[in-house]
């Protein structure tokens, strides 16, 4: 059985400015959280990154200012570099290239990227071997032989399956200690169960990042206007609650749990911290903190 559940969080550049004020709150009153909870990471990618993928970045903050957040808080960060669509001609991006060195220049805790492409795999190992590498859930592996494949890979530290795969408690319980170890489970996912089009989505964002004129993906599920709602997720069948992860998850041996929302606003991101590590009683002293300061634009 696992103690302690680590979440991996989303904005590493996006909500650098929430994380600046959320992270003190968790280091100095962590009477706050949960006990059994920890952060492992905090993962995204700045803005004109042309390796990247899953969402379209839009943070615009200083790689040192965030490494520099990451450090004094010893949290692994992760760039977002899951494009699936690069060519060799893509490997000598500048900007890629630099942030890479940087993150790879680590001054205690590990960093990593995240990543789908066997060819940036490849050229990342070569070049910046100090980092870790996290094997993507825009890989799409709705297969449970394709996501076990993954895990049996020296190449990945983490392995995220789709999240249809969530709650495949029968496989997922015959898996080795380490193979455990090394799934990180998407939590909160937004997308209809049923949907057949998520790795075209995932493309769609791939050759928005490599500069492609392209329309957009129009997803096609019945309530796809309403947009991303953490009450609609928390209705999905691969959902996984604080409790599913207390009674579930950790009793079986897995201890590492994504929760997604780059694209979304600094607001929800707020209220997947409350959900998932701040204990009701807390909940309002933290969202105060987070709404009364003045730096903060929470919207």
């Amino acid at each position: 059985m696992k103690n302690t559940a680590y979440y991996h969080l989303p904005g590493l550049f996006e909500f650098y400015e929430l994380y600046k004020v959320f992270l003190p709150l968790f280091r100095e009153h962590r009477e706050y959280f949960y006990e059994w909870c920890d952060i492992g990471s905090v993962y995204g990618a700045p803005s004109d990154c042309i390796w990247g993928g899953g969402r379209v970045g839009f943070g615009d903050r200083d790689p040192n200012d965030v490494l520099d957040l990451m450090r004094e808080y010893n949290i692994s960060a992760r760039l977002t570099f899951s494009n699936s669509l690069l060519g060799e001609e893509h490997l000598s991006d500048r900007k890629c290239n630099a942030l890479c060195k940087m993150f790879s220049e680590n001054n205690g805790v590990r960093n990593g990227v995240i990543i789908c492409s066997e060819l940036l795999l490849d050229y990342l190992k070569a070049n910046y071997p100090e980092l870790y590498f996290v094997s993507s859930t825009t890989k799409v592996l709705t297969d449970f032989r394709q996501f076990l494949s993954e895990t049996e890979r020296d190449d990945f530290r983490y392995v995220v399956p789709d999240f249809r795969l969530n709650k495949a408690f029968d496989k997922l319980e015959k898996l080795s200690e380490v193979q455990k170890e090394k799934t990180e489970f998407l939590c909160n996912e937004c997308c209809d169960f049923g949907c057949k089009n998520r790795k075209r989505c995932y493309e769609n964002v791939s050759r928005k990042n490599l500069g492609e004129i392209c329309p957009d993906h129009r997803c096609t599920a019945p309530d796809a206007s309403s947009g991303y709602r953490f009450s609609k997720a928390m209705k999905n069948p691969a959902f996984i609650g604080i409790n599913d992860i207390i009674n579930i998850y950790l009793p079986m041996g897995f201890s590492n749990f994504k929760i997604e929302g780059r694209g979304l606003g600094s607001a929800l991101i707020l209220e997947f911290l409350l959900y998932y590590m701040t204990k009701p009683e807390y909940q309002l002293q933290v969202r105060e903190e987070i709404y009364l300061d003045s730096m903060l634009d929470i919207f």
